[in-house]
């Protein structure tokens, strides 16, 4: 027997009890979570790779996002559509650490300064696992957009593309819940402007790619009716994960097919 409010209960019915217990969901469906820690991991992986980079820059040459080239004249072919997949990922950890005038170290500012700003409130609303689908996807989602419109012999990094994907998040939270989204759309433009304008330097296909992605993505999340809306946002979900693989694969065969 055990102790309860009631009296004392037989252990089957504390554990049939425990079993009945509707558990609290977030607004859209996760779990709720006291802190932000898959917030405070990401701005952790991001800054801990961006201090390797520094000390070792040669790792970027094996992880940034490359679409099809050689890295010498005459040598093997690297990127994505050499195999190594891994790059759509990858490369969103990244950040220059040496060069560009030292831009690398005020783009890793300004990423983890908007990770920090929206991170915590999306994960709160969304749960850690759907704001870790939206934040990684939409990395993958610019640089499947940067794969397509940029040509494949220039390389880029960077966790705009994944930052930009928690803009559109946000944006479309904002609306879902009736606020004032003013402030996201002043930002989103600023920095969408500053991308075409540095767009020598700053990977624009990136960020557009990625803010389309967390934004659609995040709207089958907000969006899905209450009834079997676990069902439908896994759905959207995987959905959103096939049609990036099929895009890479189509471009795959753009680059490697003999003309």
């Amino acid at each position: 027997m055990r102790s309860a409010s009631v009296g004392q209960q037989c252990v089957e019915c504390v554990g049939e009890g425990a079993r009945s217990t509707r558990q609290a969901r977030t607004i859209f469906g996760g779990r709720p979570a006291a802190t932000a820690a898959v917030t405070w991991t990401l701005v952790a992986i991001n800054v801990a790779v961006f201090l390797v980079t520094w000390v070792r820059p040669g790792i970027v040459n094996d992880l940034e996002m490359l679409g099809y080239a050689s890295y010498t004249s005459g040598g093997p072919m690297h990127g994505v559509a050499a195999g190594e997949w891994y790059r759509l990922i990858t490369s969103a950890f990244l950040a220059p650490a040496t060069g560009l005038g030292g831009l690398g170290f005020m783009d890793i500012l300004f990423n983890m300064w908007a990770l920090i700003f929206v991170g915590p409130s999306l994960e709160g609303l969304l749960g850690r696992a759907r704001f870790l689908a939206v934040y990684l996807l939409s990395a993958v989602g610019g640089a499947v957009m940067y794969y397509y419109l940029a040509p494949p012999n220039y390389p880029a990094v960077g966790a705009s593309g994944a930052i930009f994907g928690l803009f559109g998040a946000w944006f479309v939270v904002s609306r879902r819940l009736n606020l004032d989204t003013r402030g996201i759309v002043i930002l989103i433009a600023i920095n969408l402007a500053l991308s075409f304008f540095l767009h020598n330097v700053i990977a624009w296909q990136d960020h557009i790619g990625g803010l389309l992605t967390g934004a659609l993505l995040t709207a089958a999340y907000t969006y899905a009716p209450r009834k079997n809306r676990t069902v439908i946002q896994v759905a959207a979900t995987v959905a959103v994960v096939a049609l990036l693989a099929i895009a890479v694969v189509v471009r795959n065969g753009q680059l490697t097919s003999v003309v």
